[in-house]
């Protein structure tokens, strides 16, 4: 049976939270609803995995309730635990984005409570897919998601290695190098949902600026490289649309993320400003087409779920 789903995911979120000195502003909500327009155009639905802050953000609860209510989109949960009450002092080592393992189990289950209780009450609907802020996770975390009720998470990253990135105490992230590239079921209660990340061997002309990244990318040709679905700063296509093919060969789903603030100019790193945008939108459209002509069919975290249970 054809399996050749899309699932766009986005982290929907506080604006350029790469920079931890960065104030919590929402202005990036305000730039989201072409995103949602442009999928609605192929007929995809978008999954957007929503913080605490941009869950009390009005202008993003009263467009996206009404998306969802037409089954046009899916709301899920999007952890940040240093913006998700409770508050709760941990012995900083670092100055850096807090995972939410660093804290004690019963204001982990806090977090994900108040969390949880926001979404059902701004969109009037269970939330049933996750993601973990900055990826990580541990059996402790999937515990306290089943027994909230998630019956989705998709913070897994096959072939990446978190561990040097490092929590607000110190603690590192989740090594993901050997976990599956396909769907799989913790404690056959959570559906794991891994980002579509692949190993492939290529040159990236888009990226040689210098003798130096000339160099890196005949490595890179030789050893491969870590291939996601999702548009960078150098707006490359060619390894996405080899893994693209590859993943329909193989009969598989393929997921996109972006991160919402992304979508604003300045919201980030990467696209500082409007020419940026723009030209950020013809590589996500030029990714939408490549994911149609290819025979992939738009679909949700919550169907893609219904539809996985019932094929096991």
């Amino acid at each position: 049976m054809n399996n050749n789903f899309f699932i766009i995911t986005i982290d929907t979120e506080a604006d350029n939270q790469w920079d931890v000195d960065h104030e919590c502003t929402t202005n990036n909500v305000k730039y989201l609803n072409r995103f949602q327009e442009l999928a609605e155009k192929y007929d995809f639905k978008p999954v957007w995995l929503t913080t605490y802050e941009v869950a009390n953000d009005d202008n993003f609860v009263n467009y996206f309730k009404n998306k969802q209510e037409k089954g046009l989109c899916e709301i899920g949960m999007h952890l940040h635990a240093w913006n998700t009450p409770p508050n709760y002092m941990l012995k900083s080592k670092r100055n850096d984005r807090s995972y939410l393992i660093e804290y004690p189990k019963d204001i982990m289950e806090q977090k994900i409570k108040n969390l949880d209780d926001l979404l059902i009450r701004k969109f009037n609907e269970k939330p049933i897919s996750h993601r973990a802020g900055r990826w990580c996770t541990n059996e402790e975390y999937f515990d306290l998601l089943i027994k909230y009720g998630y019956k989705i998470d998709t913070s897994v990253t096959p072939h990446v290695d978190w561990s040097s990135h490092l929590g607000e105490s110190g603690v590192s992230g989740s090594n993901y190098i050997n976990e599956p590239e396909k769907v799989y079921f913790i404690k056959n209660e959570l559906m794991e949902v891994p980002m579509t990340i692949r190993i492939i061997h290529n040159i990236q002309i888009g990226r040689i600026k210098s003798i130096r990244s000339f160099l890196g990318e005949i490595k890179r040709l030789i050893v491969g490289r870590t291939e996601w679905i999702r548009p960078d700063k150098y707006l490359s296509f060619s390894g996405i649309k080899k893994v693209i093919k590859e993943c329909k060969k193989n009969n598989e789903y393929i997921m996109f993320m972006i991160h919402s603030s992304e979508l604003m100019p300045g919201g980030s790193p990467n696209f500082p400003n409007e020419e940026s945008i723009e030209k950020l939108y013809l590589a996500i459209e030029k990714i939408f087409n490549m994911a149609k002509e290819n025979g992939y069919e738009g679909i949700t975290l919550k169907d893609f779920y219904t539809y996985n249970r019932k094929e096991n």
